[in-house]
């Protein structure tokens, strides 16, 4: 999977463990040790898919707009990888000198769709475990 996607679970794992209070892309960035800018973008279209529910402002931020129960983990996968093209040949634009040959297709096939029904069984909130730790804001009580 691409960085992009491992940065979406984590953004929306984060956001899980956070409840109901606003993040900010520079808390989830400071975190995890990831850009900032990556973030942003990554922020961005989680708020436009319908993820994330975004707000400006002082106490601006992001919390997941749907209930972890509901975002499923395969739906969001598939919306964040470009392809599955899980070696070179697969690739629409690359031509395979073997093809007639070679039996790897229908084998990576069948693996991928296993990989994806897997997935299509499992929610956010079956992988968020917990709080990660993080830290109350100024004033509030712990809970």
């Amino acid at each position: 999977m691409t960085k992009y996607t491992d940065y979406s679970l984590r953004v929306l794992l984060y956001s899980a463990s956070a409840g109901d209070r606003n993040t900010t892309i520079e808390e989830v960035a400071q975190f995890f040790g990831i850009s900032h800018a990556h973030l942003k973008k990554v922020v961005k279209e989680l708020a436009r898919a319908g993820y994330l529910k975004s707000t400006t402002g002082r106490a601006g931020g992001f919390r997941l707009a749907l209930p972890p129960d509901q975002i499923h983990l395969g739906a969001l996968i598939r919306q964040t990888e470009p392809d599955f093209a899980l070696v070179e040949c697969f690739q629409p634009d690359k031509g395979c000198r073997i093809q007639s040959v070679c039996g790897l297709p229908p084998v990576f096939d069948a693996a991928l769709a296993r990989f994806m029904e897997e997935l299509d069984r499992h929610t956010l909130a079956d992988i968020a475990r917990g709080r990660f730790g993080l830290s109350q804001p100024e004033g509030d009580a712990p809970s």
